[in-house]
């Protein structure tokens, strides 16, 4: 199996099987340490259902001076649906916590985020089905499909 279809079958159906998560706690640990680079946080949401602290790594991007969350699965990820129901209020953490709010970005405002996202985080690249190099157009076409958050100080929601 290459790598591409590996990454793809980690999180088959949008949802990570048991080695994935696996490997998620050891990343989550690792990012929440401050040990990896800057752009890999931990992403703590409160479960919709359960309330309990759920806790991921992810890819935060940068496009201009504004930091960005982007599922790399689209829009039925349960981390989204619990940042949606969250209202954007949540906490990131490298190395500290941050109190933050995500607020979505509408879809015909995601293509530059998405290219972005993509030059930075390579394994999203098996998900998204778009060339990291496409112009600007191709991501236009498919950011329905992938839901965007601008990363915001939590005391600046409006």
């Amino acid at each position: 199996m290459d790598a591409m279809n590996l990454k793809r079958w980690f999180y088959r159906g949008g949802r990570p099987n048991g080695v994935a998560r696996i490997l998620d706690r050891g990343t989550a640990a690792l990012y929440a340490l401050g040990v990896a680079p800057n752009y890999l946080i931990n992403l703590e949401v409160p479960g919709r259902r359960s309330g309990k602290t759920i806790t991921l790594p992810v890819v935060m991007t940068l496009a201009g001076d504004e930091r960005y969350l982007v599922s790399m699965l689209g829009e039925n990820t349960n981390w989204v649906r619990n940042v949606r129901a969250a209202e954007g209020d949540v906490t990131i953490r490298h190395g500290r916590r941050e109190e933050v709010h995500l607020e979505e970005v509408l879809p015909d405002r995601r293509a530059p985020v998405l290219k972005a996202y993509l030059k930075r985080a390579p394994n999203a690249r098996a998900h998204m089905p778009v060339d990291k190099d496409a112009p600007l157009a191709e991501f236009e076409r498919v950011s329905p499909q992938f839901p965007v958050f601008r990363v915001l100080p939590r005391e600046t929601k409006q």
